[in-house]
């Protein structure tokens, strides 16, 4: 909420461009993050991380179905980020732990919020896609 428009969600405080160029889309810092998060391990990972410093192996028996490429790749994603720190620990074979930086640390409220909604908004969600017509093709 900015200063100015009180009582306005933040995300309607400004005029978007019609239509939205896709450079400005590209370029939008929310897309960007929007798109970390709302991938299919990212937000689960921070999550977890969320509790406390895991190692690798502890977060892949943590979460069913992903593989170690995957695992690997969202950890690296999230790390390029700036949302998680890894550790090298020099034993043998080296043990890795990752955890979330002050950064990561700061996005648990957000997701939190989100989180929140969609399991308030749960069974009305439900309902209309139930009763929606079927718009896939």
């Amino acid at each position: 909420m900015s200063g100015t428009n009180t009582g306005v969600p933040s995300v309607l405080a400004h005029d978007l461009p019609r239509p939205v160029p896709p450079d400005e889309l590209a370029a939008c810092p929310v897309g960007d993050v929007f798109r970390r998060v709302g991938d299919k391990w990212s937000m689960l990972l921070v999550i977890l991380l969320g509790t406390r410093p895991h190692r690798y192996n502890e977060l892949h028996r943590a979460v069913e179905g992903i593989s170690q490429r995957m695992l690997t790749r969202t950890l690296r994603g999230l790390e390029a980020d700036g949302l998680v720190w890894r550790e090298v620990h020099p034993t043998v074979p080296p043990g890795v732990e990752y955890g979330l930086t002050p950064l990561g640390r700061s996005l648990l409220e957000p997701l939190s919020a989100l989180a929140d909604w969609a399991v308030r908004h749960e069974a009305e969600l439900n309902k209309v896609r139930r009763t929606a017509p079927n718009r896939s093709g």
